[in-house]
């Protein structure tokens, strides 16, 4: 397989690392790394794991870390099949940036919610 060098400038429009950006900056991508930091999971670990994600939100979340080399997926030889899902070495490069906007988030959310109702009663 041939390997794609490439260097990115998020700012640049027509940049692919946008793209990347896009996927990372998803609120799903954000908790499936998070859950998956601790140990591989399965697929209904997953979703009981994360409230409110949608079977279907869940699948096309982990197709694209799949496919971005963040997530890997093994098939096990069993009966009932299993399958489960894990981060690979790349995703979990992303578990130390996205554990400190989950910490910030929790830390902060008392003064984002004060924003929030200030905005609104002006508008």
């Amino acid at each position: 397989m041939e390997t794609i060098e490439l260097h990115g400038n998020v700012y640049s429009g027509n940049c692919p690392t946008r793209q990347v950006l896009d996927r990372i900056g998803d609120k799903w991508t954000a908790l499936v790394i998070g859950v998956l930091e601790e140990e591989p999971k399965r697929f209904s670990e997953l979703q009981r794991s994360i409230g409110g994600i949608s079977q279907k939100m869940l699948t096309q979340t982990l197709r694209s870390l799949e496919r971005d080399g963040l997530v890997s997926r093994t098939v096990y030889a069993e009966v009932p099949p299993r399958v489960e899902y894990a981060l690979t070495p790349l995703g979990e490069t992303l578990c130390a940036p996205i554990a400190a906007i989950r910490l910030w988030a929790e830390a902060n959310i008392a003064e984002v919610a004060e924003a929030q109702a200030v905005y609104d009663a002006q508008m």
